[in-house]
This record gives structure tokens, sequence and C-alpha cells, in this order.
């Protein structure tokens, strides 16, 4: 089933025209600027007989009129008169519209496509003017396999084609079919949310059946590799037709009776599982829970068919309720078409009232006359059910969005320009638009053709007067994480059997302490027996533990010091609020640089010192985070050289004083050959000493990521493997070396009479220094996993905020808060 857009700029008032209109096939026409074709299945099949006209088979005979199609069809017209009552979509242009019955026939639907998007004459009517004119967009097919037929055939012409009901998640494979676009979610999203509901009800063992077709086939397909995802099992997955065999109904009847799961997926079109629950009712299989598709769980025509008792309790997902404003009073408002006098209106009217029009019919039948003005609301048939409004308003939106998309490309302002463009811009422009319906819902597609997949999660339930209630008791949305698509309301439901309690359906029950799980030879991993732990041992791969209570191997949790743990945030926010506070520190000496106490003891040393302590605090940063083969290379070396850099600044100060108090005894020319261009010598030459430590260590046996499979039974240590441990300690070792000769240096100096000693502060430095790096030791080799990153760090901080504090803020303290001491006398006075 599927409608037909066709351009046509005749002015004319009237005019007859067909395309593929055969004399026995219903039509309806109305004339328009623009002429919007539909190819409808109004009959469920047809016969054929061979004709003289073109030589080939036409239907003699169309038989059970559907009235879902013809609602569709009047959805289509609904919105095709409200677009022409309207003044801002496609103002001066007028659409018209001509519908095509094919009873159900795909070879007829294909050959009608073909013919409308090449413009062929050759195939219409003998009228007078003939309609002509290629086919701009097509709207439908109803079902997935009709779409893929007449997608692959109109795709290479570029004609874009919107469904309202084809759910297949083929088609959307853009390579494939790239025309195609859809108001309705790809089963794709439905499989999964399937899975998941299943899931979530505990159930891991359920038998499924399905329509033998693209619909059926695909969902399904996409259903199990979840559910396998999820450790759900399937018992069975039965396909079926409608048009199956006795033989092959009776098979499925067998495996039903015969198996031991009590939930059913049902991935099955409503026509089909009107005909299976019949045949379920026959043989009384009842008690079983049902979960269903959209095709047929919100479907009101299922819930009064024969047989409906084996669904209650059903649960499945609905396409999300909907409301057309206006739309349900022009479905019933059907007596218009009567004046067209077209084949169509009769036949509904004779079905609806059952009486015959006497110039259609054969007199001789005992049915009353038709007069065309009875009335519709006395009778109640399914023509009144409006439990499809969803659908019907995906054809509402269907018809909208090609309508936004000729607005855009006629350049509509306030009128619109008659020339329409080629097919690939057509397409093109389709893809892209984005509006919102009157009822403010917005219509878009994504790069697949897709709409937003949201299905509303109902429950089958009964009501007093043995109707059925479709009871939303749920939403499941596919544009949310997956653990939050899922939601279902905390609501009382009614499950198989009228119960209220949730139906229980594993092939194994939970092992019982002391027991293990053996699995069942031949049968899914779902299906095991209990026997005593005792009797074997379970082996695992080294990654994996055993887990004695469920018996199964299970894959050890990883773990390493992240940025996102409480932690590793704690270590991040201390690793840059030192570097902040030391870049705060080198802006102040730097704008009071020219006072006596930063100019003391060579100001070049103390920027030295400060950008070599704001490294200390980075490089703490390298520890944090998966260890990768670049951070465990980069993390030792990094915090070797930048810490005897900073060593070196130290030690170059600590000389420094030792030098100047020398300096002023009578004779001593040592600052002389200790000057800044020395100091700056000692330091490089201090720092290359580790940087060549450091390149032979990573040229020999650099560090390397490591997983660490024996500390915990259960865990993953990843962790940086030292490589060669001599190298480590050698880093190690010659940072401890120069703060040991920086400490006995500055101890011996600690006492000299200047009236500012740097010597003491230095004094005090080293000590915290020497103090935080001798208990590192022990800690580091004690401390487990993680932990150990975590001491590292933390030594790593501790001795760097003692040299910055011991060192910098006793002067920091005096260049803001004590300025009338930051003189060159007072620097240079002695202490009694």
């Amino acid at each position: 089933m599927f409608l037909l857009l066709v351009a046509s700029f005749s002015k004319s008032e009237e005019r007859a025209c067909s395309l593929m209109g055969e004399p026995e096939e219903p039509q309806l026409f109305k004339t328009g600027d623009i002429i919007l074709g539909g190819i409808f299945s109004f009959h469920s099949s047809w016969r054929t007989v061979e004709s003289s006209y073109m030589h080939r088979p036409l239907p003699l005979q169309c038989i059970s009129l559907n009235f879902r199609a013809f609602q569709f069809a009047q959805s289509m017209l609904f919105a095709i008169e409200e677009i022409n009552n309207s003044t801002d979509l496609l103002p001066g242009i007028k659409l018209g519209y001509k519908m095509y019955d094919v009873c159900g026939s795909l070879a007829r639907a294909v050959r009608v496509a073909l013919s409308l998007i090449n413009g062929n004459e050759e195939t219409a009517t003998m009228s007078e003017e003939p309609c002509s004119g290629s086919v701009p967009a097509i709207i439908g097919v109803t079902s997935s396999s009709p779409c893929m037929a007449v997608s692959t055939v109109i795709g290479p012409f570029h004609t874009p084609m919107v469904s309202h009901f084809a759910t297949c998640a083929c088609l959307s494979n853009k390579v494939k079919y790239p025309s195609f676009l859809r108001t309705i979610p790809s089963d794709y999203y439905q499989s999964r949310a399937l899975a998941q509901m299943v899931k979530h009800f505990g159930w891991t063992w359920v038998g499924a059946i399905r329509t033998n077709d693209d619909y059926g086939n695909n969902g399904m397909a996409t259903f199990i590799e979840i559910a396998t995802q999820l450790g759900i099992c399937l018992e069975y997955s039965l396909p079926f037709f409608r048009t199956d065999s006795p033989e092959q109904k009776q098979k499925i009847i067998d495996t039903i009776k015969g198996s031991s799961s009590k939930v059913i997926i049902g991935f099955l079109s409503h026509m089909d599982m009107d005909v299976l629950i019949e045949e379920f009712a026959h043989h009384n299989l009842t008690g079983f829970q049902w979960i269903g598709t959209e095709s047929w769980i919100s479907d009101s025509q299922t819930a009064i068919a024969k047989g409906n008792y084996i669904l209650e309790g059903s649960i499945g997902l609905a396409i999300r309720k909907a409301h057309v404003t206006g739309l349900r009073e022009f479905m019933l408002d059907v007596k218009p078409l009567n004046f067209s006098g077209n084949k169509l209106f009769t036949e509904f009217w004779e079905t609806a009232f059952g009486c015959i029009f006497h110039h259609n019919k054969q007199t001789g039948e005992n049915l009353e006359q038709c007069t065309g003005f009875e009335d519709l609301t006395e009778i109640k048939n399914s023509f009144h059910d409006m439990s499809l409004m969803p659908i019907f308003n995906n054809v509402y939106k269907a018809v909208y969005a090609v309508a936004h998309t000729l607005h855009q490309i006629l350049g509509c302002g306030d009128m619109c320009s008659n020339t329409i463009a080629s097919d690939p811009q057509i397409l093109q422009h389709l893809k892209k638009i984005r509006f919102k319906t009157k009822e403010g819902e917005e219509v878009y597609f994504n790069e697949n053709g897709d709409p937003a997949a949201k299905y509303d999660i109902i429950n089958w339930q009964p009501k007093k007067d043995g109707s059925v209630e479709f009871v939303t008791i749920g939403l499941y949305d596919a544009s949310l994480p997956e653990d939050k698509q899922l939601h279902l309301d905390n609501l009382t439901l009614t499950w198989a059997n009228n119960s209220k309690q949730v139906p229980i359906s594993v092939c194994s029950g939970t092992c019982t302490l002391g027991t293990r799980k053996v699995l069942q030879k031949g049968k899914p991993v779902c299906c095991y027996d209990c026997i005593p732990y005792s009797i074997t041992c379970v082996k695992c791969h080294p990654e994996f533990w055993s887990n004695e209570r469920r018996d199964e191997c299970e894959k050890k949790e990883t773990e390493f010091l992240s940025y996102t743990e409480i932690m590793g945030t704690i270590l991040t926010v201390s690793s840059l609020l030192g570097a902040c506070l030391t870049a705060t520190v080198a802006f102040i000496f730097f704008r009071h640089r020219n006072t006596p106490i930063v100019k003391a003891n060579n100001s070049e040393l103390s920027f030295l010192l400060l950008f070599s302590l704001t490294l200390c605090f980075l490089c703490s940063l390298t520890f944090i985070g998966r260890p990768s083969d670049w951070s465990c290379m980069l993390r030792h070396t990094a915090f070797g050289i930048t810490f005897v850099l900073c060593i070196s600044c130290v030690l170059g100060k600590t000389l420094a004083v030792l030098m100047a108090f020398k300096a002023t005894l009578p004779g001593s020319n040592l600052m002389k050959w200790f000057g800044p261009r020395r100091q700056r010598i000692v330091v490089l030459a201090f720092t290359f000493i580790q940087v060549v430590i450091c390149i032979v260590w990573l040229i020999a046996n650099p560090p390397y990521p490591f997983k660490n499979l024996r500390h915990f039974k259960d865990k993953i240590i990843l962790e940086c493997a030292l490589g060669s441990p001599i190298g480590f300690w050698a880093v190690l070792g010659y940072i401890g070396l120069l703060a040991l000769l920086c400490f006995i240096l500055a101890f011996l100096a600690r006492k000299l009479p200047d009236n500012f000693n740097e010597a003491k502060f230095i004094t005090f430095s080293m000590l915290i220094f020497c103090a935080v790096w001798m208990t590192f030791i022990p800690a580091y080799v004690s401390s487990p996993g993680k932990f150990s990153v975590a001491v590292e760090i933390f030594a790593i901080l501790a001795s760097s905020f003692g040299l910055l504090f011991c060192i910098f803020i006793p002067k920091c303290y005096i260049i803001l808060l004590k300025p009338e001491r930051n003189t060159k006398k007072n620097m240079m006075d002695k202490k009694s």
C-alpha cells in the first residue's frame, strides 16, 4: 500500500485522466496544480484472467475490502485538504490526488511505480487527456517486502519514497536503498527494546514466532543478536505465514506443546497473528506470556479476533500515541466521495451497510438498495476504530514532509513558482527537511532516513465487560543512554492467565550454595545441571577468576588510578594547585625583581627553581590514568629530570651562600670563581648527568604497561613495570645523593651571621625533602595496586610543597607584608 505524488500543472478545473486505471480498479480523482497519486491495497486478494488489453493478466475481481487501507487513504486526503486551505504552505498551489487499488499484488505495484516515475503514458487507459509527467516522490509502501522491491526498482531514478509503516531494519541500508525514508521507527530499535524488556523481567529462556518475510526474519535476527549479548537463550524460533499449510501449522503447535519456556516473542504482522491465535485457541494452548511488536500489540481488531483470550496479559511495543485534530471527523464524513462517482465509494458503502446500488449489482439479489445517504453513525464496525491513529499520523506526516520539501524547492514566498526541480534535488531536500506539525511534533530524518525511535510499552488488561484495554506502562527512548532507554512505570501489570505475578521462564534455576553449573550437552548455555562443587574444579584464563559460588569464570575487574575516582581527583587538584601557587610566586618575584631580597643569591637561580618546581607538580599528572607505553616512559624520566633540576638549583643557591660568606674574609676571591655563570654551569652539569642516566635506561630496558595478575584474585592491576630496576633506582639514588649533599652544605651554613640567611630555609626544605623520600621507599614497596602510584604522587607533591613553602614563602612575606625590611642595608646587616 503506498501513495504516489505526481507533478502536474494543468489549470483546467475538470479533467479525466488515468494511470494504470483498469476498469476493475476503484478510482478517485480531484484536480490541482500538483497531482498526488496513490496506490492502495484496498483489497487483500485478487483473481486474474488473460486480458486482450496490453496482453497481460489484469484483476478480474478484487475481494475483501480493507477498511484499514481506506483509512490510510483518507489520512492522505485530510493532509492534502489542510495544505490546500493553508496560506503558509504552498501558497498559490493546489494539491490534487489520484488513487489506485493493487489488490495486494506486489508485481502490479512495481509496474505502476515504474510507469509513473518514467512518465509512461502507454499504461494509461484510453482517455481524452491522459496524465503525463514523472513522479517527484512516493509515499508508502505499507509493508517491508513490497517497500524493498519498489525502492530497489526506483532507486536509480533518485525518486524519494517515504513509508508510513515499513519497519524492516534492512531498509536503513543507504547503499541498497538510497532513496528510502520513513516516518515510523526501524525494527533495529524495536528488536533491541524487546531484548532489553525480556532481560528486565528476568526471562532467559524464551521462544519466538516470526512472520516468514523480510519484516519478521530481519527483526528476529536482530533480536537474537542482542538477546545473546544479554544472556538470553531462545528455545525455538519458528517461521509462520498465514497461508501455511495445515501440516506446517501443526508442526508449530507440536513444538509449542513440547517446549519448556513460558514466554513467546511474537514478531508477527497483525494478519498472521489473527490466524495464529485461532490455531492456538483450537488446540487450547493457553498460559503463555506473549511479547508483541507494534504490528499487532495495539491492534484493536486483533484484540477482538477469534481466540483473542490467548493473548491476555500481553506486553509489547507500540508506536507512540498521537492525535491529529479534525482527522476523526474527516474520516467519518465520506459522503462527499459519492459525488465523484468512483467505484471505491460504491464498494465501501455496500460493504459497510450490506446493501447494493441498483446500477452496480444484479437485481436478483435479496439485498436492500443503497441510497448513498445512510447514516454511518448508526453502525458499528472496524471503520469507526481509531486505535491506529499513530499510523494515520505517520501518513499525515509523510504528506506534509513532501509538501514542505516542495515548498522549499519552489521558492515559495507569497506565491510559489511553477517549476518542479529534478528528482535528485527533491531527495536531498527531503532528507534535510525539519518541521513541526500543528500538534507540535517535530518531524525529521536521520542519516539512515529514519525518525527518532520512541515506543510506548503497553499491557493487555481485560475489562469487566470482557474487552481489552491497552494500558501504557512505560516508554522506550533510543536517544537516551543505554541504561536509561527502557523506563517502566510503577503500575500493576496483568500477565498471562490474568495473573498478577511475573511469570518465570528460565531453562535452569539458580544453583544453591556448594554446587556448580555443568552445561547440558547439546543445549544453550542457559541450560545446566547443578552438581556439588567438590566434584570438579573450574580452570579459568589468567584474566578471569573462578567464582566458586556461581561456578563460572568471571572477567577480573581492571584497576588503575584514574582521574574520575576520588583519590585521583584529589591528587590532580593538589598538583594543579601547587603549579598555580608556584606560578603566583614567580609572578610576585618578577614584579619585584629589582628589590634586594629577590636579587640576593642570584635571582636567575630563583626563577629557574620556580620553573623546575612547576614541572615537578605537573609531572605527577603523568602517574594518573590508564598506563600506556608513552606514559610509563614519561612518568619516571620526567620525575627524575625535573627533580634533579630542582635540587641542582637549590644546591647552587646553597653554594652561593657559602661562597659569599667566604668571600667576605680578608684576601678571599672565591666569588670570582663562583659567579652567576659558574652557578649555571653547575646546575646544567648535575642535570645533564640525570638526563644521561634516563636515556640509557630508556634505550636498554624502558618501563612498559603491565597487567599484574598475582596480587588479587578478582582484579587485574594495570601498572607500569620498571623495565630495568637498576635504571629506576639509579634515577632515584642520584636524586637522593644530590639532596643529601645539599642538606649537609645548607646545615653547615645555617648559622652564618647574615640578617637574612637563606641557608637555614634551605636546611628546613631539604630536611622535609629527605624525610618524605626516606618514608616513601617502604610505603611504595608495601602498597598494593593503584595505592603504590598514589604513594609516589604524594611523595612528589609533599616534597615539592616543602621546597616551595620553606624557600619562597618567607621572601614573599617580606615582599608583600614587610616591604620596609626589603632593603639592601637590612640584607647586608650582621646579627650580633
